[in-house]
This record gives C-alpha cells, sequence and structure tokens, in this order.
C-alpha cells in the first residue's frame, strides 16, 4: 500500500473518528465533557501544587479519571478496530504486491568519494512519562525536535556552540513544562501554542492562558546571523524562555 493510499486511510479514519465522537456525546455518553475536563483541571492543579503531596495526589487521580474516560469511550475501541483493519489491509497488500528494490547510485563528491548521509544522534528523545534536560557542561548542539507525553523539558542553551544560520527547537508535549535558557546575544523567534497553562518570555508573564497561540521575535531576528526559532505545542503546562 503506497503512501498515498495510507494517508487516506488515515484521513478517513480521523474524520469517521470525529463523526463518532460527536454522536457519541450527543446521544451515548453526554458526561464525557465534563469528566475529560474534571481529569485536565485535577491535573492542572496537581502540576501546579505538585511539591505537595496534595498536588501530586491530584495529579495521578486525574490521570487515573483520564484514561478511564478514554478507554470508556466508544469512539476510541471503533478507531483501534479502524487502525488494525488499516495494518490487516496493508499486510494483504504487502503479499500481493512484490517489494521492488532500485539500484542504489552513488553521486561522488568533488573530492571523489561518494555522497553519504551521516546520522548523529539527537539530544532528547520522544518519551511517554519523565524529565529531560541538557547536559550541565558544554555538548554539542543539534536540532531538536520532539513528541512527549506527562513530563518537562528543560534546555540550557548556555553550554553549546551554534552554527550559524537558524536553530530550531521544535517540542510537543501533552502535559507538562518547558524552559528554555537563551544567551542575551541570542535573537530569538517563539512561536508557541498551549491549551491552558502559563507564559513567562523573557519576564513578561501570563498566570491563566487558555487556548492561545503566540508569535513573538526579537527586534534584530531578521538580520542576526545566528538564532534560535522556538516551537512549542503544550495541552496543559507552562513555557518559560529566558536570559541567562
Amino acid at each position: 500500500m503506497d503512501r498515498k493510499m495510507t494517508g487516506d486511510y488515515m484521513g478517513w479514519l480521523i474524520f469517521g473518528g470525529g463523526i463518532i465522537l460527536l454522536l457519541e456525546i450527543a446521544f451515548f455518553n453526554s458526561g464525557l465533557v465534563f469528566s475529560i475536563f474534571l481529569s485536565v483541571a485535577l491535573i492542572y492543579i496537581g502540576r501546579k501544587k505538585s511539591p505537595s503531596k496534595f498536588g501530586k495526589f491530584l495529579f495521578w487521580i486525574g490521570i487515573a479519571v483520564l484514561i478511564a474516560s478514554l478507554m470508556n469511550m466508544i469512539t476510541l475501541k471503533l478507531v483501534l478496530i479502524g487502525m488494525l483493519v488499516m495494518v490487516f489491509i496493508q499486510f494483504i497488500q504487502s503479499k500481493k504486491t512484490p517489494k521492488r528494490i532500485a539500484p542504489a547510485i552513488e553521486v561522488p563528491n568533488p573530492e571523489g568519494g561518494p555522497r553519504q548521509m551521516a546520522r548523529t544522534k539527537p539530544l532528547f528523545e520522544n518519551i511517554l512519562f519523565g524529565q529531560q534536560k541538557t547536559p550541565g557542561h558544554v555538548y554539542d548542539w543539534n536540532d531538536i525536535n520532539i513528541q512527549a507525553g506527562v513530563g518537562d523539558t528543560t534546555i540550557d542553551l548556555s553550554y553549546t556552540v551554534f552554527p550559524k544560520g537558524e536553530t530550531v527547537i521544535f517540542i510537543r508535549n501533552f502535559i507538562g513544562n518547558v524552559q528554555i535558557l537563551v544567551p542575551y546575544e541570542m535573537e530569538v523567534s517563539i512561536n508557541h501554542s498551549v491549551m491552558a497553562g502559563s507564559t513567562t518570555i523573557f519576564g513578561e508573564e501570563e498566570e491563566k492562558v487558555f487556548n492561545q497561540v503566540y508569535q513573538l521575535k526579537t527586534a534584530d531576528y531578521d538580520e542576526s546571523i545566528q538564532k534560535v526559532k522556538i516551537f512549542t505545542s503544550l495541552i496543559v503546562g507552562n513555557l518559560e524562555v529566558s536570559r541567562i
């Protein structure tokens, strides 16, 4: 099954799941919205009070309520069945259609050797639970593009040397806080999306943010030789971008 067909199946699966979800909320499970809202509220309050035992208790109660709500959804069960059917169809198609192996053609570089792709080790990995942060010593920089479930991410840019041009940080997080420490001489562009949380950007704080998108950049960003572009997307959590 080629990528276009797979994308079509995924599109129809998402569209059908959305329709079924609306029908489920409207006719079969009207309390779903309240239970999800309650779980998100408990998780958010628990995160805010996380140093205390009461905060941790609220956080894990919220997680339990959210998981229970999702497991009871008819939509989730039907989407999982649809995904299994799609995987089965792909398996049948792979048996019917022989795999084509194209010859590899090496294009020589000016020095005479073959051009090769260089694989580098990323600074962060995709995780479901846990915290990640950059080393507390000098490290080699690689652009960051990660997805996380529940946890905090801390990036200190003062211990690395950036290449000329635009450096990119891309973080998608379900629940958690993102802290990015930027050197004073570095120009910054920020594109931040959040459902519920707070933001602190260079000392400017907004404590209660709901369903907002921020697009900010420093005055000399476009003309700067070295600059960092930050993309962050949070469902519930806080973003802090500070100078160091």
